[in-house]
Order: structure tokens, then C-alpha cells, then sequence
């Protein structure tokens, strides 16, 4: 997206965040493995018996697991403005661990004589953004003379494009945001999701590198570590040289691996129901 006239420009904006965020991941994790109580542990992170670089890799090794209920206790608030109502409708389907505030088209009335609106550069791309704008120019004409007429702003919006604006505040907490850069830092989501993600990571990233590091798209190395979407969508994506994608990791395995990988059948899962301990 190009910045033009009348056009959205995306701003992303870590507005704050939990405090001490390492030391509550340390301890919410550590009060899960150790006999001492959450209060014993927090005395000796406040007492600096715990060094940070202690807490860092412990942090770090438990990341490594999959172990994800504490990273709900670190939570990052963001405001975003400038993205497209095409994107929102993604963005909202996100909805365990996130909580929305969006601005209205009902309470709040577009008065400017230009709408801005979000234009995608593969209009650009095919010339056809002439067409693009000059459409948008007569849905802000006919919407300016809605509202003068007396419609309601809450239906003059019916004629707003998925083009139109909006702007977020977002609490999200840190096991979400893996989950939102697992699906929407991958090649395969939209650009403009995909591209408003990679600003809040880097917002987290200025912040706390540290755990920064686990935001990557579902292939990344802290991640599943392989692709799991088709062979033509890895072949196309920037990623696919430095990525496995996850039929050639089974291949090694049939032709490498000790057993054979089989479908499971109702004799693995009476085995499964079997197992007392491991």
C-alpha cells in the first residue's frame, strides 16, 4: 500500500504492556515445577537471588515444551489505525485471550469531503486505480449527501466499502499473539494482516527481545518448525528454502526411522487408553 491522497496510513503502537513480564512468566512457570510457593518465589525474584539471565533461560527452555497457560499471564495492549474494514473482519476472528475495541461507523460520522480508504497495490499493479479512487470519490459524495439529508450515520455506513478505515485498542495476551503470528506472519495470509502483525511483533521486539524471538510464522525454528500448508503454496514462498515442508520430514522418516508410519487404528488407541505411565 502506497501512502497517496485520501489514502489509510497503518500505524501500530505498543501502548503498554504487563509489568515485569519475564518475572511473571518465571514465576508462573516455576510455581507449576517447584515444592516453594508463588509467594517464596517472588521473594527471591525480589530479593535478586534469581538472576535475570536465570530467568531468561529458564524462561526460554519452557517456551521450548509447549507449555502455553502462563504466557497468558504477560498481556500487551496495542493501538492500531489505518487498516482496512476488509482486514478487521479477519482480525476479530481471533477472540480467546484478545479483546477488541473498534471504532464505529454507527456513533461516529465521516465528515471529511474525501473518504480515505485502503487501496490494495494490486490495483496499482493491474492500472486500475484510477477506477479504484474514482469509484470511492462518488461513495464519499453520496455518503456526505446521506448525512445531509438526515440518514442515520448508522445507515448511511451500508454504502462503506470493506476499504473504509477503522482503528483498534487491543489487550492481547502473549499465548494469542504466538497463535496470530503462527497464522498470520505465514505468506498465506492477506498482506495487509500480514504486514500489520510484523509491526506488533517488532513493537514487542523493541521491547522484550527476549521473548520477541517466539513470534515467527508456524514453520519458524520455535515454532512447529516445518510447513504444513500445500506443496505448491511452499514451493512459491520465500520461506520454502530455509523451511521444511512437512511431506519431505515424513518421507526421511519412512525411509530412515526405526518403524514405519502407519494411520492409527483402533488397536493404537486401546493402547493409548492402556499406558499407565510412559
Amino acid at each position: 500500500m502506497s501512502d497517496g491522497p485520501n489514502q489509510a496510513r497503518m500505524e501500530v503502537r505498543l501502548i503498554d504492556y504487563a509489568r515485569s513480564p519475564l518475572e511473571k512468566l518465571y514465576a508462573a512457570f516455576r510455581t507449576c515445577y517447584s515444592a516453594d510457593s508463588p509467594i517464596e518465589i517472588w521473594q527471591k525474584i525480589e530479593a535478586e537471588k534469581i538472576s535475570r539471565e536465570k530467568i531468561r533461560e529458564f524462561i526460554g527452555e519452557r517456551l521450548k515444551t509447549g507449555h502455553a497457560s502462563p504466557l497468558e499471564q504477560v498481556v500487551f495492549w496495542f493501538a492500531i489505525s489505518g487498516v482496512s474494514r476488509s482486514l478487521s473482519h479477519q482480525f476479530v476472528r481471533h477472540r480467546i485471550g484478545i479483546s477488541f475495541e473498534q471504532q464505529s461507523q454507527r456513533y461516529v460520522r465521516f465528515k471529511q469531503d474525501q473518504l480515505a480508504f485502503v487501496m490494495p497495490e494490486s490495483w496499482s499493479r493491474a492500472q486500475l486505480d484510477q477506477e479504484f479512487a474514482g469509484l470511492l470519490g462518488q461513495i464519499s459524495e453520496l455518503y456526505a449527501r446521506a448525512l445531509k439529508a438526515g440518514i442515520p450515520a448508522e445507515d448511511a455506513r451500508f454504502i462503506l466499502p470493506n476499504a473504509a478505515p477503522t482503528n483498534f485498542h487491543v489487550m492481547v495476551n502473549f499465548a494469542e499473539m504466538l497463535h496470530i503470528c503462527d497464522l498470520r506472519l505465514c505468506v498465506r495470509a492477506q498482506w495487509e494482516i500480514r504486514r500489520m502483525v510484523a509491526l506488533m511483533r517488532a513493537e514487542i521486539k523493541r521491547v522484550l527481545p527476549e521473548i520477541a524471538l517466539f513470534l515467527q510464522p508456524k514453520c519458524g525454528e520455535n515454532r512447529m518448525g516445518y510447513c504444513d500448508e500445500s506443496r505448491a503454496d511452499w514451493e512459491k514462498c520465500p520461506l520454502g528454502r530455509v523451511r521444511p515442508h512437512k511431506a519431505d520430514l515424513f518421507a526421511m522418516y519412512q525411509q530412515y526411522g526405526r518403524r514405519k508410519a502407519e494411520p492409527l487404528g483402533e488397536a493404537e488407541f486401546k493402547a493409548v487408553e492402556d499406558q499407565e505411565q510412559l
